[in-house]
Parts: C-alpha cells; sequence; structure tokens
C-alpha cells in the first residue's frame, strides 16, 4: 500500500564516491559533518561507509541507513529494498596476513564494542590464505586494487552467514605499508586520493554481491610515525591500531538487503520512495545516479566537492539542482519538502516565457506588445 506522498517519510541519499579524491569526504571520515547536517532536515537518510566511517571515530545517526556501495546501487536501480533493523549479528572476518599482534588489536576491538557499546558479534573467522591486497592508481588519479585469494574470503564469509548466523560482516584485510610514499604524505597532509579506498571498495563489493549481506571493511595497517603537520581531515585515522570501530557500529544497524520476492514488510524502502540524492557535481557516473536520474528523484549536484572525475550531469544530460556547497543543499532540501521552489528563496526570480508549442521551446516573455 502507498502512502500519501506527502505524508511518507522524506528520505534522500548522500553520495561521496571512493578513491577519487573528493575534496568533502575523501580522507578519515569527513563527510560525517555533511551527513549530520543532511539528517536533520529528512527522515531517512541513505548514505554509504565513506560518508559515515571515520577509524575510531563515528557519530551514531538514529535516522541514517549505512548501506555498501554495491547494495546501493541495487537499491538504486529497483533490484533491492532496504529492511530497517533494530541490531545485527556481526561477523568479523580477519585476513591471515594480519600479524599475531595487529591481529589481537583487533581483537579487542570487537570485545570492547560488546562490553562497551553492546554490539552483539559472532566469534570470528580468520581466512585460509593471505588475502593478497595490491593497491593501484588509474591514469586519472583515482585508486583501485586487487585481492588475489578472493575465493578464500568468500570461504570464511560463507562460514559466518551459514554457521555462525551472522547478519552483517566486517572484514579487515592486511594492506600494505607504504610509509615513505609521496602519495601517503600528500594524503596526510590533506591533498590527493585515499590509496586504500579503491581496493576497500572492491573487497566489500565482493560480499555484499555474493551473499546479499551488509558488509564494510577496516584495513589492518602498522602505525605511522607521527607527523606534527597532519591534516585535520586525515587525523581520525592516526589515533590507534585500528580502524575498525567505526564499522563495527555502523553494521550493528546496517539495513538489511532484500529483494522484490522477500515477504515485504511495512517498513522496506524501495528506490521509488527517494525523495533526493546529493553527489559531488563532477562524479555523476556512477551506477546509482544513473539509475535515480531516470525517476523523479530531484538530483542535487555540490560544485565545491570537486573530485579526479569529470563526469557532469550536463555531459549525460541529466537534469539536476546545482548548488555551491553542502550548507547550501541542505537549505535547498528544507525548501525541496517544504514544498518551495530552491529559486524563490534568492534574489535572481525568472519571470514565465511563453512556450512554443510547435518548436517546444519558450521563445520570450508572456507580456503583451
Amino acid at each position: 500500500m502507498s502512502l500519501d506522498p506527502v505524508r511518507r517519510p522524506y528520505t534522500a541519499i548522500l553520495i561521496v564516491p571512493t578513491g577519487v579524491g573528493a575534496a568533502i569526504g575523501g580522507y578519515a571520515g569527513d563527510a560525517l559533518p555533511v551527513a549530520r547536517g543532511l539528517s536533520q532536515v529528512v527522515d531517512r537518510l541513505i548514505t554509504h561507509p565513506n560518508v559515515l566511517n571515520g577509524a575510531q571515530l563515528y557519530w551514531p545517526l538514529s535516522n541514517a541507513l549505512y548501506t555498501e556501495g554495491y547494495g546501493l546501487d541495487q537499491f538504486a536501480a529497483g533490484e533491492w529494498g532496504l529492511r530497517p533493523v533494530r541490531q545485527n549479528r556481526i561477523g568479523l572476518v580477519l585476513d591471515q596476513a594480519i600479524e599475531p599482534d595487529l591481529r589481537l588489536r583487533h581483537l579487542q576491538v570487537a570485545d570492547a564494542a560488546k562490553a562497551t557499546l553492546g554490539l552483539s558479534l559472532t566469534d570470528y573467522v580468520m581466512t585460509d590464505q593471505p588475502l593478497g591486497v595490491t593497491l593501484k592508481t588509474a591514469d586519472s588519479g583515482t585508486t583501485w586494487g586487487t585481492i588475489q585469494h578472493p575465493d578464500s574470503l568468500l570461504r570464511a564469509v560463507e562460514k559466518l552467514k551459514h554457521d555462525a548466523k551472522a547478519e552483517a560482516i566486517a572484514v579487515v584485510a592486511r594492506f600494505p605499508d607504504d610509509v615513505g610514499s609521496l602519495a601517503l604524505q600528500e594524503y596526510r597532509h590533506g591533498q590527493g586520493v585515499d590509496c586504500l579506498a579503491g581496493a576497500e571498495a572492491i573487497i566489500s563489493h565482493l560480499v555484499v554481491r555474493t551473499f546479499r549481506l551488509p558488509c564494510a571493511h577496516a584495513p589492518a595497517l602498522s602505525p605511522l610515525p607521527i607527523d606534527p603537520d597532519l591534516s585535520p581531515r586525515s587525523a581520525a585515522e592516526e589515533l590507534g591500531y585500528t580502524f575498525l570501530p567505526c564499522v563495527l557500529v555502523g553494521l550493528s544497524q546496517a539495513p538489511q538487503l532484500i529483494d522484490r520476492h522477500s515477504r515485504l514488510q511495512s517498513t522496506d524502502i524501495w528506490a521509488e520512495q527517494v525523495d533526493v540524492l546529493v553527489v559531488p557535481e563532477t562524479a555523476c557516473g556512477g551506477s546509482a545516479v544513473l539509475s535515480l536520474s531516470q525517476t523523479p528523484t530531484q538530483i542535487i549536484t555540490v560544485r565545491e566537492n570537486t573530485t579526479q572525475l569529470h563526469v557532469t550531469a550536463d555531459q549525460l544530460g541529466i537534469a539536476r539542482l546545482s548548488v555551491h556547497s553542502y550548507l547550501e543543499a541542505i537549505g535547498a532540501i528544507a525548501a525541496l519538502r517544504s514544498g518551495l521552489n530552491p529559486q524563490s528563496l534568492t534574489a535572481q526570480i525568472d519571470p514565465i516565457r511563453l512556450y512554443d508549442q510547435s518548436s517546444g521551446e519558450s521563445i520570450g516573455s508572456n507580456r503583451l506588445h
């Protein structure tokens, strides 16, 4: 049964693509303030781990739906729905390549999450082979990566899903240490691209695509030497030995991913219920944007959030509302939700024009001559 469109929950999606050098959201949870602001002007905010994860820092949002990128793409395409939950049982996968001391640090985080935050975790599983993560950078400057033994990862997740009854999956893979690299130095100083993000997305996409379970990844790395010139945008990743806390918190209430054949519930959310999508102006080529551009969803692009990509809505013929900043986007959403044309809140009010029925174009003002 459909709800009155005026009275149903107002729903927004916030996307900041991973590994593309986004000026806001390309670092250690630096898009989280944007999510917090947007969450105050909507009933439901759907976003992905790249936005909400800040290593040991996080901020639970009661109306946010923590949805992995592949799952979000499937949702936007109308293939999957989102089912809100009170709490998931989280299964933890640790890469066999993680050294014993570093493994212990991550297990202590899991124990602390149970004791301090009241989260529900299954026993953990180690992969039967080292995953063998490699990091790559494309000519465009975006990052990606590979894993040498994806089958080992999938076997570990299968055991957690079927034997331990896990409802969400946290993966910790050993990533290469590259302490002296220029890319890492630039990232620590608030420039360049997160060299880990693309490979992290490969891992979580594989799990979600195969098992249709919520999943997020935290890289295992050796602690870096102290840098007095560290950027505030990168600082969250330098507060300890692990990035796992925010992943466990996010997955604890990540929505379950359902298909059209599931026994539907009144709280299930589908793409046709999305009112607005917010995305960087130069990152409009993603699957979710393309899917939602074919629906009544209002797309808002943010010019200030520059990326290494150069794919705009204009190039793709996508109708959108372009704003300068996320602060302006929040105001635009408040106006849209109120039934206002956002342009009416500016000094630039265009007069209505005469529509030429033969040419299909506006040809002038409607004023009498």
